[in-house]
């Protein structure tokens, strides 16, 4: 079902998400995955391989209309939403300011974004071809075209997956930068529970297929609170609470 409603939460109600194997067979994805999030609130998906965190994502963002069930944007019909996924997906014949102004309606094509660029260390490379950038800095430029929109509501599909401990953690002090400045209800799949406990507001913790909440653990500290000693003790905490999840 499409997303329903006006300006409320996000509310996720997936009764049953099926995929066919490659033989054929039916397999259940997800099975009465429900939650909810606050407008505003940094919410992570955390879960085993292959519990439907990514589906979920899918789902929300319209790109799987295939289950049943029924979901709600903030926002409603006219909820701009904006997505970060794992590969930058860049234009590699278009300049990076080009790459992030392409998803402004026309209207809103010289909308001021020096404050933007200049926040996620973008200022000196607007010029700049995605085949001129690292790695790092094309997941610096989706993350420009993802806010240049001003979304209500922002999905992220382990944006910072594969890319070194030093620049994930650069990459996630911008991101909480920029995301602080222009608020907005993010809901973002991560494998990495200690990058869930740094960024989040609530864990939802996905079980195991078929995936459906297993819990949730909300994070009420300030992030800028949030010390290695403090994140330390959040992980046993969870741990306490989801023995068995997160463990590497």
């Amino acid at each position: 079902m499409p997303p329903a409603g006006v300006a409320a939460p996000l509310e996720v109600g997936v009764t049953e998400k099926i995929f066919l194997s490659a033989t054929g067979q039916p397999v259940v994805a997800l099975r009465d995955l429900s939650f909810s999030m606050a407008q505003g609130e940094f919410a992570c998906l955390f879960g085993p391989s292959g519990c439907g965190k990514t589906t979920t994502l899918r789902i929300l963002l319209g790109l799987d209309r295939d289950f049943s069930g029924s979901y709600r944007l903030p926002g409603g019909e006219d909820a701009r939403i904006a997505a970060v996924f794992q590969e930058p997906t860049l234009l590699p014949w278009r300049t990076v300011e080009q790459n992030v102004r392409l998803v402004l309606p026309k209207a809103r094509r010289d909308t001021d974004l020096d404050g933007l660029f200049e926040a996620l260390g973008l200022a000196g490379m607007r010029a700049l071809y995605p085949g001129e950038l690292s790695l790092g800095l094309a997941r610096r430029v989706a993350l420009a075209r993802a806010f240049a929109v001003e979304p209500t509501v922002l999905f992220l599909d382990e944006p910072f997956v594969s890319l070194d401990e030093r620049t994930a953690q650069r990459l996630r002090t911008l991101l909480m930068s920029v995301w602080s400045a222009r608020p907005t209800t993010a809901l973002m799949v991560t494998h990495n529970l200690h990058e869930a406990m740094v960024l989040s507001d609530r864990i939802v913790v996905l079980s195991p297929r078929p995936g459906h909440v297993a819990g949730l653990f909300d994070i009420r500290l300030p992030r800028e609170n949030r010390s290695p000693q403090v994140i330390s003790d959040l992980m046993r905490s969870f741990h306490e609470k989801f023995p068995g999840h997160g463990t590497p």
